[in-house]
């Protein structure tokens, strides 16, 4: 994932507004008041936003975050009691290096990687137990998805003009117009497609558990292949 140059150009602000309020805090000998304290709660709100932007709330960088800000006296900071800025202003670090590094891709494309292998083992599961009408919506979903992610990753649109948002088959349109993938994958998608949309309409019967679980072979193949 290509960082905005917004988005890198907020995190170094945000490292050295951070140095900076940790040099006063070293050297204060009261409490901070006024304008500076203003200038942690603005810090600290931009830093969470960012956070949250780039790795998610479950994330362990907002974990942590979360954690660092949670004292009752957080805002109680002078030279001898600002250790708590420290912690913050460290994970201000971790996110620079992140960026610096190029790891933000890597870490969200890991934690949507692990979100469809969970979505795919309760498909399979459900094939396991007989029920594949309900498993081939579930890997069917898990597919769409997928191709939203990586139209997203290619900077293709996901929605109509409108607003509305675009179903399967021309995301898959996209993708494989754009090159993302070849037409025999396009064409491969689109047949899984048809089952998806069949077993969404209770159409049952035009097909069978074998189609699905060629299905869910193909669509962790794919998976494995483009969203990790």
């Amino acid at each position: 994932m290509q960082l905005s140059k917004t988005v890198q150009n907020e995190i170094y602000s945000l490292v050295e507004v951070g140095g900076k309020i940790l040099q006063k805090a070293s050297r204060a000998d009261n409490n901070f008041e006024g304008d500076d304290l203003a200038e942690v709660s603005s810090w600290v709100t931009r830093l969470g936003q960012l956070i949250r932007k780039l790795y998610g709330e479950n994330s362990q960088h907002y974990s942590n975050f979360e954690r660092a800000i949670s004292s009752e006296s957080f805002y109680v900071i002078h030279s001898d009691w600002y250790g708590h800025i420290s912690q913050v202003q460290g994970i201000a670090l971790t996110v620079k290096h992140d960026v610096e590094n190029g790891l933000i891709g890597s870490i969200k494309g890991l934690l949507q990687a692990e979100i469809f292998a969970n979505f795919l083992e309760i498909g399979e599961h459900l094939l396991s137990e007989g029920y594949k009408d309900a498993a081939a919506v579930t890997i069917g979903a898990v597919l769409e998805d997928g191709l939203r992610e990586l139209c997203k990753k290619n900077d293709i649109a996901i929605v109509k003009p409108n607003g509305a948002p675009l179903t399967i088959e021309p995301l898959n349109t996209e993708l494989a117009k754009n090159e993302v993938y070849s037409k025999l994958t396009q064409k491969q998608i689109t047949s899984w497609a048809h089952i998806r949309n069949k077993a969404a309409h209770g159409q049952y019967g035009e097909y069978d558990k074998t189609q699905v679980e060629m299905m869910l072979l193909f669509v962790q193949s794919f998976a494995d292949q483009h969203l990790v």
